[in-house]
């Protein structure tokens, strides 16, 4: 398949419905064509209105060039170079994971969990894009919000996107808990690699950073090393919040459990699956 297959798509409705037929989700295919002529990527309904206006062949050889991208399973947030996460618009590449919609789960649960405390301390680990901070302390302005990561590529995205949204936020570079010498917090949080190194959906996953994914034969050797790292780091009555594969919420309640965190619970995603589980550090007897 060439650029010229779009040739005949000459109107906003039939280059939509090209890259369609080719497979295309259709919010996908809107947001690529809207991003192709330098629009919003939430002006769908422009879509829909001007389905008959003329798409000049610049456009429509950009528009091409993203289509049979994402066909090769490329992530549309690399192919814009955004992602809307919890009201905020990041900047992401292939230097950092594509922030998902699932974890905003994350972010409403540590926010909930430090409704009441003041001034919280909080810690992302594995920050990425520095999404989860970012989101954490754009929501709890008087949060002291601390990423680690072990990337310094993806530290150098995280602090692009902090300085460009004006949200302060302390990045560290290191092997999870380690570059954060006796610091304790109120809450950590993580979005760690966690499936298993031979699962056959990383094939479909080849554009995003592997060391950020796959986490030895069951996907839990980060998570087991977090829960066993974390209890030093947390404050009395401190919270250990995790996301997690889809069928993995038993095995992180049992770490939790077996480490001897309380409360250990697990919540749901938007389609309903366990996708983050938790706990929270026992308090000084």
């Amino acid at each position: 398949m060439s650029l010229t297959t779009a040739t005949n798509a000459h109107t906003v409705q039939q280059a939509a419905a090209w890259a369609q037929g080719l497979g295309l989700a259709r919010l996908d295919a809107q947001v690529l064509l809207l991003h192709a002529l330098g629009r919003a990527p939430h002006d769908r309904a422009w879509v829909l209105a001007h389905g008959d206006d003329a798409l000049d062949a610049s456009v429509q050889a950009v528009f091409a060039s993203h289509v049979l991208r994402r066909l090769n399973t490329e992530p549309v947030a690399y192919i814009t170079g955004y992602k809307e996460f919890f009201g905020l618009t990041l900047q992401v590449d292939s230097r950092v994971l594509d922030p998902r919609a699932d974890t905003e789960t994350l972010v409403e649960w540590a926010l909930s969990c430090l409704a009441d405390v003041p001034s919280p301390e909080v810690l992302d680990l594995g920050t990425g894009s520095g999404a989860i901070a970012l989101a954490l302390k754009h929501t709890r302005p008087d949060a002291h919000v601390c990423g680690v990561d072990a990337s310094g590529d993806a530290l150098a995205v995280a602090r692009a996107n902090a300085e460009r949204l004006g949200v302060v936020v302390a990045f560290h570079h290191g092997s999870w808990l380690s570059p954060l010498g006796t610091d304790t917090f109120d809450a950590i949080v993580s979005n760690p690699p966690y499936v298993a190194s031979d699962d056959a959906h990383l094939a479909a996953l080849t554009h995003e950073p592997l060391s950020a994914l796959a986490s030895g034969p069951d996907g839990l050797d980060d998570i087991r090393l977090i829960v066993q790292q974390a209890a030093q780091h947390l404050k009395p009555s401190g919270w250990l919040l995790l996301e997690h594969g889809f069928d993995q919420a038993h095995a992180v309640q049992t770490l939790l459990g077996n480490q001897g965190f309380v409360n250990v619970q697990s919540r749901p995603d938007l389609a309903g699956i366990l996708r983050c589980t938790g706990g929270q550090w026992q308090t000084v007897k």
